[in-house]
């Protein structure tokens, strides 16, 4: 018997299409200005068919006082619906540094509770293991 109860929509008309998440075997620091504004060393790497990699910090490895909730969306038929935060450090603020899938479809439950951040935004340092 099938447990799932929110199926990706996008699996069931695509099953060849991929996505593997992985731990990362490292440690991510996302700073923006001179501010860290996140670091783990338990973050999630996912690769989704032929698109760039995308580190996912675990929400605790984050500091959320640093951030705003923004009213952007996205929707996404393999990961659901995606919510965005802009960053304010510094005195400066960027809008939707970093986005998150609070309530993902079963295939990707392994990200909820994590969020991801734009490269060409904010600083993300990677230290292999």
């Amino acid at each position: 018997m099938d447990q799932r109860t929110n199926p990706a929509p996008g699996f069931m008309r695509d099953p060849a299409h991929t996505i593997t998440v992985r731990p990362f075997d490292g440690t991510v620091t996302v700073s923006f200005g001179r501010e860290v504004i996140a670091s783990s060393g338990r973050a999630q790497l996912l690769q989704e068919a032929s698109y760039r990699p995308v580190l996912y910090v675990p929400f605790a490895d984050i500091r959320f006082e640093a951030l705003l909730p923004s009213d952007s969306s996205t929707h996404c038929p393999f990961k659901g619906d995606a919510s965005y935060w802009s960053v304010h450090a510094g005195g400066e603020t960027r809008k939707d540094v970093m986005w998150a899938y609070q309530a993902p479809y079963d295939e990707m439950l392994v990200i909820k509770d994590h969020g991801a951040f734009y490269p060409d935004r904010v600083e993300i340092e990677t230290i292999p293991a």
